[in-house]
């Protein structure tokens, strides 16, 4: 009961934190500094997420692809920083309320299905930043967010695919 609680909290809160800002995206123009944001508290979380995974799974697997998302979230994450700060934007420090609440719930997690909740959580995550870079790719007014976008796309992409075949 615990364990379908926790699930049912996670896909509300990511829906809450990536399906309501993708409907706002839409309805509005490309934005960078909304990019900037976005990317950024995103990565953080992903990075928190991943550390807290490759110290909880028992799936070699799992831990294989937090550790990844963990290397490669951080690579990023610095690269976005010197992107941002070319087009002359601040990066968030910190990851905001809705993302430190997700962190929460699986640093508490009691249920026998992390893994399987983790990688969902991972495909969800992965799906709109997959939406969003593309959309930067296409859109970015900065030549340096836009490259930044792009050449991070393939990495996310590779991420989504692995989380989607861990997702059964």
């Amino acid at each position: 009961m615990m364990r379908k609680m926790m699930l049912v909290a996670a896909v509300a809160l990511l829906a809450g934190v990536f399906g309501a800002s993708a409907e706002d995206k839409r309805a509005q123009p490309f934005d960078d500094t909304v990019f900037v944001k976005t990317a950024a508290i995103s990565g953080m979380s992903e990075v928190h997420l991943g550390e807290l995974a490759a110290t909880t799974t028992k799936n070699e697997d799992v831990k294989n692809l937090a550790e990844m998302t963990v290397k490669d979230h951080t690579a990023a994450n610095a690269e976005l920083k010197a992107a941002a700060k070319d087009a002359g934007i601040e990066v968030p420090t910190k990851i905001d309320d809705a993302h430190q609440k997700q962190y929460e719930g699986f640093k508490a997690y009691k249920g026998d299905n992390f893994d399987r909740d983790y990688v969902k959580t991972l495909v969800q995550s992965h799906t709109q930043s997959v939406a969003l870079y593309t959309q930067a790719s296409k859109e970015a007014k900065n030549p340096a967010l836009k490259d930044f976008a792009t050449k991070t796309l393939p990495t996310l992409k590779k991420h989504l695919d692995m989380a989607k075949k861990l997702d059964k």
